[in-house]
């Protein structure tokens, strides 16, 4: 017998402002049909004035717990996906466990950007395996509106708010790829291509600084990671893309979602899209579809579920889980 990290709740939160492509046509040389052809991105959540990180992260936890039908004491941990939280420091999760009324445990944030959440899991799942912890809140939690810079047409259009949250519990499995739960993972960096993607701000700076990305680069270099990631993941599970019932992808760019689903030999209908309505929502994009993908009806309990994702960093992974 062997010890699986498996999912037993999941619960996400969009704040109540949706903001449509045309909005940017306003104050932006851009429209709808620019962004959609190139993004697929129609529409993103943006978080309200005194909104932030850790309430919406609270919001997608409080969700989970009670999909679970547990209480916040009966987790042990919090592990909380972001580059966007509230203050230096503390982290963000401790804010969260908090807002919770969780007073055991402990709670950490995790920083990989739009990988952050593949990360997160990644560690839950280490703890849950070693006997450190039972039960794990991993939460994904964004407000990349706050980082923007409202002037370039190439990145303010991309970016939404969001959190996503699952928990996840200790339970006995076989060993085998038919267990639930995380049957592999797969993690990656490389500080090389820091400039592709990053935030011109930090205590380096005494500023929060404004997102920089190099769009054309990082599409470059993220269908081949991701396709890469993911088949290591799947062959360190014992398992083969036929398989699979559904990618659950970092929600970016539906071109990237759509080369790396043919990299992989992966049909469309295969893969749980939700870019068009969140736009990226970095860490919180992989929980969120995971929870709506669910609510959809798309994802069912024994279903084989692969997700990856690639943030600044260059950061990058995959998690293969039994849902």
């Amino acid at each position: 017998m062997s010890l699986r990290a498996v999912v037993i709740g999941c619960g996400h939160y969009l704040p109540d402002r949706v903001v449509e492509n045309a909005e940017f046509e306003k104050t932006l040389d851009t429209n709808d049909e620019w962004i959609r052809s190139r993004s697929g991105i129609e529409r993103r959540h943006f978080a309200a004035e005194g909104e932030t990180t850790s309430s919406m992260a609270t919001a997608a936890a409080e969700a989970a717990l009670q999909d679970a039908g547990l209480g916040p004491d009966d987790v042990d941990a919090i592990i909380l996906a972001t580059s966007t939280a509230d203050f230096t420091f503390p982290s963000a999760a401790t804010m969260v466990q908090d807002r919770l009324g969780m007073t055991k445990g402990f709670a950490f944030d995790v920083q990989a950007v739009c990988a952050g959440f593949v990360f997160a899991l990644s560690n839950a799942n280490a703890m849950i395996v070693s006997g450190q912890a039972k039960r794990v809140l991993v939460i994904g939690a964004e407000t990349f509106s706050r980082i923007m810079d409202w002037t370039d047409r190439s990145t303010c259009v991309l970016f939404g708010d969001g959190a996503g949250a699952v928990l996840l519990e200790a339970q006995e499995g076989t060993g085998t790829s038919e267990d639930r739960g995380i049957l592999a993972v797969d993690l990656n960096s490389d500080g090389r291509y820091r400039d592709l993607l990053y935030v011109d701000g930090g205590v380096s700076t005494g500023t929060t600084g404004q997102l920089r990305m190099e769009g054309n680069q990082v599409f470059r270099h993220a269908v081949g990671k991701l396709a890469a990631t993911a088949t290591t993941a799947m062959e360190r599970a014992g398992v083969t893309p036929d398989q699979i019932d559904w990618v659950v992808p970092h929600q970016a760019n539906i071109r990237i979602i759509q080369g790396t689903a043919k990299k992989l030999d992966l049909p469309m209908e295969r893969v749980v899209v939700t870019v068009q309505d969140h736009g990226n929502t970095s860490a919180a994009s992989i929980p969120l579809a995971l929870s709506v993908g669910r609510d959809r009806g798309q994802i069912k309990q024994g279903d084989l579920l692969v997700t990856e994702a690639i943030g600044g960093g260059l950061a990058w992974g995959a998690v293969v889980l039994r849902w």
